[in-house]
Parts: C-alpha cells; sequence; structure tokens
C-alpha cells in the first residue's frame, strides 16, 4: 500500500514538473494588435486635380546686347491680374512607407496696359505712354520621392527629396517691337511632410520643401558661374475623404521662386500665394 502511494505521489510530482514551464508562457501570450488605417490612406495609386487662386508678386529683368535691363514688375507695370490655374498630381505608392510623386502646375498670365515709365527689356526700351501687351508662361514641374521613417494608423512624418523644374517665357509687345526672355533651371530640394487625422476621414496635411543654389554653380545663359537659384514650396491643406478612393481637398500653398543669371544681368522674383480648391481619386 505504501509503495502504491509513494508511486502516485512521485507521479504527480513529475507532471506538475512538466506543466509548471507551459502555464507561465500561456498567460504572458496577447493577441497582436491589427492595423487599422485611417480612410484615405489605403491606396497605391492617387491622382489628384484642382484649382489654385494665388496672389502673384513678379519681377523680372533681362539683358542683351550689353544693355542692361529694367527691374520690370508685371504686376504695377504691366498691369497682370490674379488669375486661377489648374494643379495635377500623381502619387504612386509601391508600399506602405514609400510614395513617388510628380505635379505639374501650368502658370499663365497675359495683360495690356500702357506704360506709365521707360522700361528696357532684352535690350529694348519701350517708353512711357506706350500700350504693350505681355505675357508669362510658367510651367512649373516636381519630380519627388516621399519615406514616411514613421507610420502610424492616425498620422505620419516623412522627408522629401524632389527636383523641381522651372521652365519661364516672358514677352512684351508693342506696336514697334516683340522681346522675350526665357530662363529654365533644374533645381534640387528637401523638405519633410507630416499628416494627422483628428477624425477617422479627415486630415490635415502639412509640407515645406526648397534649396537654395549657391553662387558657384551655373545654371544657364552664357556667362560664367555666379549663377544663383532658389526655390521654396509651402503647402498647408486637408482632406475629407468620403471613401478611400474618394475625397475633396481644400488648401493653402506658397511658391516662391528666385533666380540670378550673368552676374546678376538676368534676373527673376516669383512668388505666388493663395488658397486651392480639389479632389482625390485613389486605386
Amino acid at each position: 500500500m505504501s509503495i502504491s502511494r509513494s508511486v502516485r505521489t512521485y507521479a504527480c510530482a513529475a507532471a506538475l514538473l512538466v506543466l509548471l514551464p507551459v502555464r507561465p508562457a500561456a498567460a504572458q501570450y496577447a493577441p497582436v494588435r491589427s492595423s487599422d488605417p485611417a480612410t484615405g490612406e489605403k491606396y497605391h495609386i492617387e491622382l489628384g486635380a484642382g484649382f489654385w487662386n494665388p496672389t502673384p508678386a513678379i519681377a523680372l529683368s533681362s539683358e542683351s546686347l550689353g544693355i542692361v535691363g529694367s527691374n520690370i514688375n508685371f504686376v504695377t507695370d504691366l498691369g497682370i491680374q490674379q488669375t486661377r490655374f489648374p494643379e495635377f498630381n500623381l502619387v504612386l505608392r509601391p508600399a506602405r512607407k514609400h510614395k513617388f510623386r510628380i505635379s505639374y502646375t501650368p502658370i499663365k498670365y497675359d495683360a495690356q496696359a500702357t506704360l506709365t515709365r521707360d522700361i528696357v527689356f532684352n535690350g529694348i526700351r519701350f517708353t512711357a505712354s506706350l500700350p504693350v501687351t505681355s505675357s508669362l508662361d510658367w510651367k512649373a514641374w516636381r519630380f519627388g520621392y516621399e519615406y514616411d521613417f514613421l507610420y502610424h494608423d492616425r498620422w505620419f512624418a516623412g522627408v522629401i527629396a524632389e527636383a523641381k523644374y522651372t521652365d519661364v517665357t516672358a514677352t512684351i509687345s508693342s506696336a514697334v517691337d516683340t522681346e522675350y526672355t526665357h530662363a529654365q533651371a533644374p533645381i534640387p530640394a528637401i523638405g519633410g511632410i507630416v499628416r494627422v487625422y483628428p477624425a477617422a476621414n479627415i486630415s490635415i496635411t502639412g509640407e515645406a520643401t526648397g534649396f537654395k543654389l549657391p553662387g558657384s554653380v551655373k545654371l544657364g545663359g552664357s556667362g560664367g558661374s555666379g549663377d544663383t537659384g532658389q526655390y521654396i514650396d509651402v503647402d498647408i491643406y486637408g482632406t475629407l475623404n468620403f471613401t478611400n478612393n474618394f475625397g475633396a481637398q481644400v488648401g493653402w500653398r506658397s511658391m516662391d521662386v528666385q533666380y540670378s543669371l550673368n552676374s546678376g544681368h538676368d534676373a527673376g522674383d516669383f512668388t505666388l500665394r493663395g488658397l486651392y480648391f480639389g479632389a482625390v481619386v485613389r486605386y
């Protein structure tokens, strides 16, 4: 009887030794929380379009034949008015934190005015009281890559590296002459982006990119080095996502471009700031 009782005691002790290491491991197990992205964050392709209505502040000068040009203000001298422009955006998102971005803004102003002072443009003098027609054709491209190094269901933060390509043609015409100047400059830029979701389907986004080229870089023209350029782009907008595939946007954008070529004889200062409205579709 005692031997049988001892055998049962040893068997129970052995079973406890086997089970004891298993119980704490089971007690420590916790299910992994599944991701629940906000509405509008599930996509691989995003297409956006809208209308931007900025207030212009534009001035430029152009030298030709050794004749230094005037600093011409396209608003006060030539009478350009606030105009609405289309904007187009494409985002390719192969993975959650990686985005390839392309945007294009075709900016065009046309105006007619009677000069109140003499101006020299591209080597030609346009005298006061002369009726002139002017145009400014500005093609603004952005090609970029975005990496969202912090990404959560309701907010993310990332860095942006991009190339901004500006192509500007300005023309002034009168009854006696027509002159134009053309400048184009690819400028690299870096910056950042932050997006937060105060509600599951409403986001607020802020991004800024820019770069300043030193005077040792040559952008164009016939002169030597010493050309400079600067491009600063700030964009703050809100998005109301009706579904993952469609949303409406309202925002404010500031685009500031400056360049100086040929030791400052050809220069431009372009600032556009204002509200825009748009929509996005996603796949």
